[in-house]
């Protein structure tokens, strides 16, 4: 599987998508653009999804979590969206959740690759204590990954720190990490992060980078980006 980079197109503006896409473009390394709630949910959004270049494939960062009914209702949804790759689910919406997505998927389009979100890299052992859970974060995160497996999805989407762990277990799935910084940025409301090459290092497929790169000069931190990785 080859390195992916994917920018998080975190904006609910039209314009600014746009320019996101035209000042990233790169032949020195693979740039693709993951596409999340709040572009997703704007007024023009979803339209601008529907209709982008067939060869731009679309990372969708939806994070679907509900009962299986309401899922496969989300996913038929869905059909006009031709360029979908990746399409996001939280595995803590259960084994029914995901194998009913994983079959609605097939009748819409079978090239679409599911991933398993674990915990999100906003949280830490504090906040998961303070959600109820009694184990250590990286044990549900090791379960969950098994869950995924078991079901059939095509990756994992994890923090960086434990990327290694879930190798041992989703050996020939693709794993995804976001709450990635260039060396210096802020961490902002992440807490379990780390730099695009330390992420590679540690046996990431792919890499998600948001704040880091769109704000600010796209330009700079571009270059930014490609003095990081070498």
């Amino acid at each position: 599987m080859n390195k992916n980079i994917f920018i998080a197109c975190d904006t609910a503006n039209l314009n600014r998508v746009k320019k996101i896409i035209k000042y990233t473009n790169s032949k020195k390394i693979k740039i693709s653009y993951k596409f999340g709630l709040a572009f997703f949910y704007s007024k023009n959004g979803r339209s601008f999804l529907s209709k982008l270049n067939k060869k731009q494939k679309i990372f969708l960062d939806l994070k679907l979590n509900d009962i299986p009914n309401t899922c496969i209702s989300a996913i038929n949804s869905l059909r006009d969206i031709k360029n979908i790759e990746y399409l996001t689910v939280h595995i803590s919406g259960g084994y029914e959740m995901l194998k009913a997505i994983k079959k609605s998927l097939k009748k819409i389009n079978r090239k679409i690759k599911i991933l398993g979100v674990t915990v999100l890299t906003s949280l830490n052992n504090k906040s998961l204590k303070k959600i109820g859970y009694s184990k250590p974060l990286k044990k549900i995160v090791v379960q969950q990954a098994r869950l995924a497996k078991t079901a059939g999805l095509d990756g994992i989407v994890c923090s960086a720190n434990e990327v290694r762990l879930i190798k041992k277990i989703c050996k020939k799935m693709e794993i995804i990490t976001p709450g990635i910084r260039l060396p210096g940025d802020k961490h902002y409301d992440q807490q379990r992060i780390t730099t695009p090459k330390k992420a590679f290092e540690e046996g990431a497929t792919s890499i998600v980078l948001g704040r880091s790169i769109i704000n600010g000069s796209l330009k700079n931190n571009l270059k930014r980006l490609i003095r990081s990785l070498n």
